[in-house]
């Protein structure tokens, strides 16, 4: 079984208890992510990623809200956790 399958199905067996502790994981790091892009300045690039990082905090908070199929909701995690990292790095090392 690959990471991506093996991760999936701890978090579909305990899906109360990852939710829950996903949407407080990714909307920390989400808001350190906006925090990193904001201490950058506030051009249309900071913005632009400001959206972004907010946006995809905003998909994976309604997903488990909406209560969609396991599967995108972890998907929406995933993405989410990635661009905040993402941004985070860019934004510390890169910009």
């Amino acid at each position: 079984m690959t990471l991506y399958q093996t991760t999936f199905n701890i978090f579909n067996k305990n899906y109360m208890g990852s939710a829950a502790m996903a949407v407080i994981a990714q909307s920390c790091l989400g808001g350190a992510a906006a925090m990193y892009v904001l201490a950058n300045g506030t051009s249309i690039l900071q913005m632009i990623q400001l959206a972004v990082i907010v946006l995809a905090c905003v998909f994976a908070n309604t997903s488990i809200l909406a209560q969609m199929k396991h599967k995108v909701i972890f998907n929406f995690i995933l993405a989410s956790t990635f661009l905040s990292i993402l941004f985070i790095f860019l934004n510390s090392f890169v910009l």
